[in-house]
C-alpha cells in the first residue's frame, strides 16, 4: 500500500523558512515521479515542484524557482521541500503526491497522481 505522510508546515513570518518532509512507503523511489502541490483557500491545486529521479529531472514553477529546493534521501525515504524567503502568497495547504512513471515530472497531469498525502498546512504572516 503506497502511503504519504507530510510533515513540518507551521505559522512562519514572510522572509523566513520552512523545510516539509514526506515520508513515503509502498513504493520504490526510482519507478515513480513525486511532486509537492499546494492549494490555498479559493484556489486550484498548483504543481509547485517535483522529481523523477530515474532521469534525474526536477521541475519548479515559477512563482518559487529560486526560493524552494525539493530533494530526497533514499535511505529514509523521504522527500523534502526547502522553502525560502517565504511570502505571504505562498501560504496554501502543501500536499506530497506520487504517480508511477519513468518520464519528467512536470509531464504528467495533476490528475495522474494516485496517491496523495494528508496535507501539511503553511501560514506566512507579513
Amino acid at each position: 500500500e503506497v502511503q504519504l505522510v507530510e510533515s513540518g508546515g507551521g505559522l512562519v513570518q514572510a522572509g523566513g523558512s520552512l523545510r516539509l518532509s514526506c515520508v513515503y512507503s509502498g513504493f520504490t523511489f526510482d519507478e515513480y515521479a513525486v511532486g509537492w502541490f499546494r492549494q490555498a483557500p479559493g484556489r486550484e491545486r498548483e504543481r509547485i515542484s517535483c522529481i523523477t529521479s530515474s532521469v534525474d529531472i526536477t521541475y519548479y514553477a515559477e512563482s518559487v524557482k529560486g526560493r524552494f529546493t525539493i530533494s530526497s534521501d533514499n535511505a529514509k525515504n523521504t522527500v523534502y521541500l526547502q522553502m525560502n524567503s517565504l511570502k505571504p502568497e505562498d501560504t496554501a495547504v502543501y500536499y506530497c503526491a506520487a504517480t508511477r512513471g519513468y518520464y519528467s515530472c512536470s509531464g504528467y497531469p495533476i490528475y495522474e497522481y494516485d496517491y496523495w498525502g494528508q496535507g501539511t498546512q503553511v501560514t506566512v504572516s507579513s
